[in-house]
């Protein structure tokens, strides 16, 4: 046992065992399985696959806030571009498609542009990312309540309909949107030349510069990333609700950063992984579904989030140092 362990595939299968990640799955499936006993129905399949599809608007958030975070920022702006999603699809909807196709790609082109007027203001005009990503949030919403004030606008757009409602093979849309999306992140991570680059800068910004990384262009693209995850979470939202409103994308911004944190990604940069960052999400919603279950006071879940995110900040930091 002994000579397995010290091999590279035990020393390798032991890093995947000992993994953030995979803790943060394990401790996903211990608490599906004390609710499930705890409380009849939890464990249902139905209801367990509704949580997934809830989980899948925070993971969408939280994939483009896990590359802003690894390469060392933060975009505090993502619940506003949710709503600016949600908002503004039902309103640009061309008359001109069928199929609402061209209609949600203007809306992700938007929610983009913004990511990179983030990206800007980080990299050429360096303000810091939490400075700069709030004042784009607050700017955001004062321009969304001129704009829609408190009434609520619905959508009547094809796709948006599908992706809230359609069920494939029994399975939510918005699952296997999210799973598309999850393929193509990681692939983008792990296994290209950008996501080398983005390690490097948030590792150390200056050794990356004299190591050729263009800083400036890669910045532009981890904050427009952000925004187009924010935008194409804000279309599954619209979708699932029917309809968009000031505030719809509010929940999404303690989510999103809890949901990197608790999968392992460091705050402080250069370490993390959106592998971590999948369980997280569920292991958001699933708390919430307990604290809904067991009658408790919804502050209890931002204590909870408040305290989750204190915590391992605080863990992130030693590991942090200790590198």
């Amino acid at each position: 046992m002994t000579a397995w362990t010290d091999s590279p595939g035990g020393r390798r299968a032991r890093a995947i065992l000992t993994s953030r990640p995979f803790l943060t799955l394990a401790i996903v499936v211990a608490v599906w399985i004390a609710a499930s006993i705890a409380s009849r129905g939890f464990g249902a399949y139905g209801h367990l696959r509704y949580l997934v599809e809830l989980g899948a608007v925070i993971g969408l958030v939280a994939a483009g806030q896990t590359f802003v975070v690894i390469a060392g920022g933060i975009d505090l702006s993502v619940a506003a571009i949710v709503t600016v999603s949600a908002i503004s699809l039902p309103l640009l909807s061309l008359q001109a498609d069928p199929t609402g196709l061209a209609s949600v790609l203007a809306v992700l082109a938007l929610t983009t542009a913004i990511g990179v007027v983030n990206g800007l203001g980080v990299a050429l005009l360096r303000v810091h990312p939490m400075i700069m990503t709030l004042a784009m949030a607050t700017f955001l919403q004062g321009l969304l309540i001129i704009i829609a004030g408190g009434s609520a606008v619905t959508a009547e757009n094809p796709l948006v309909h599908w992706l809230g409602n359609a069920r494939p093979a029994g399975i939510p849309a918005g699952i296997l949107l999210w799973i598309a999306v999850s393929v193509l992140v990681l692939t983008l991570m792990h296994a290209t030349p950008f996501g080398a680059r983005i390690f490097a800068m948030g590792a150390n910004p200056l050794a990356a510069s004299l190591s050729g990384v263009p800083i400036t262009s890669t910045t532009l693209a981890v904050y427009g990333i952000s925004g187009f995850t924010a935008g194409l979470a804000g279309v599954l939202v619209l979708g699932m609700n029917g309809q968009g409103y000031v505030g719809i994308g509010d929940p999404y911004l303690l989510a999103s950063i809890a949901a990197v944190v608790l999968g392992g990604t460091s705050i402080l940069g250069g370490l993390g992984t959106y592998a971590g960052t999948i369980p997280g999400a569920i292991l958001l919603v699933t708390i919430t579904a307990l604290i809904t279950v067991v009658n408790a006071s919804p502050g209890w879940r931002s204590i909870l989030f408040g305290s989750l995110i204190l915590g391992l900040l605080l863990l992130s930091g030693r590991e942090q140092a200790r590198r």
